[in-house]
């Protein structure tokens, strides 16, 4: 059994499903980077759907990088997955990854 779900497990039987919910918050979201602004630590993605956010359909959003070393893994044109995040009521981006 992998890590994962042995807290997963715990989780429930320690707090309910309701907690569970609230620990997937790594749902990542696809999208192509637009543009990055490492000078502003923010970088422009074009993206489906943010669920987390009531957000039902895709838009093109700036995005502040919780960490701007992030910026440096990806470049404008790279289809990426991100988990998204609202930090101090600004959107932000805690984890950024290639796709093919």
């Amino acid at each position: 059994m992998n890590d994962s779900l042995l807290v997963r497990a715990a989780l429930i039987l320690m707090f309910g499903l309701p907690q569970l919910a609230n620990a997937q918050t790594d749902d990542f979201v696809k999208g192509l980077v637009i543009k990055i602004d490492e000078s502003a630590g923010k970088i422009i993605i074009k993206h489906g759907p943010l669920k987390k956010f009531d957000m039902d359909e895709g838009m093109t959003m700036v995005f502040r990088a919780a960490d701007p070393t992030m910026l440096k893994a990806v470049k404008a044109g790279d289809k990426v997955r991100f988990v998204p995040d609202r930090i101090n009521s600004q959107f932000t981006i805690t984890k950024i990854e290639k796709t093919k």
